[in-house]
């Protein structure tokens, strides 16, 4: 690991500030729309207005396949109040076997949002698998600067991580 002046490091955090800025000014804050009053799962889970996660995208191919790769709806499975898709049924079986192995870290949301408390659309094809945990990113800005420094970036979302995650997206990122 490298270290950083605390001018460089300030630097740092407000070019990554500023990519969350333009990610949240061009998603619109967040693309979801919630009913009534939003339950802790569907608060802590970047799934669509069905309540599919990754856009459709198999959370294991990510793994076995080294890609993001389009699920079917013929392969299914639900966890944690989502469904997943899968591109086969061995995907699925791969799944069922040990899901939280598979799910996306911070409930699917973006991995450099995280780090600022903020809860933005993660893109299914901007992903890494650090570690054995999946990550996305809400654009390929935000990737590039998550990537910069990835361990430091996952530490500061796994600290933010827990203090946002039952909060709504649209809450969050109106701050």
């Amino acid at each position: 690991m490298t270290t950083t002046s605390p001018q460089r490091r300030a630097v740092l955090r407000l070019a990554a500030a500023s990519v969350i800025a333009v990610a949240l000014a061009a998603s619109g804050g967040m693309t979801h729309s919630y009913a009534a009053e939003p339950s802790k799962t569907t608060v802590a889970l970047n799934a669509d207005e069905n309540g599919v996660m990754l856009k459709g995208y198999d959370p294991v191919a990510y793994f076995t396949d080294g890609k993001a790769l389009k699920g079917s709806e013929q392969f299914t499975a639900e966890y944690e109040g989502a469904r997943y898709n899968f591109a086969s049924a061995a995907h699925k079986d791969l799944f069922l076997k040990d899901p939280a192995k598979y799910a996306p870290a911070y409930g699917g949301f973006c991995a450099m949002g995280a780090v600022f408390d903020k809860k933005l659309d993660g893109d299914p094809t901007l992903w890494r698998v650090v570690d054995g945990r999946l990550y996305l990113n809400v654009n390929a800005d935000a990737a590039k600067k998550w990537a910069d420094d990835v361990p430091g970036n996952i530490a500061k979302a796994n600290i933010e991580w827990p203090k946002i995650k039952d909060v709504p997206a649209k809450e969050l990122n109106a701050r």
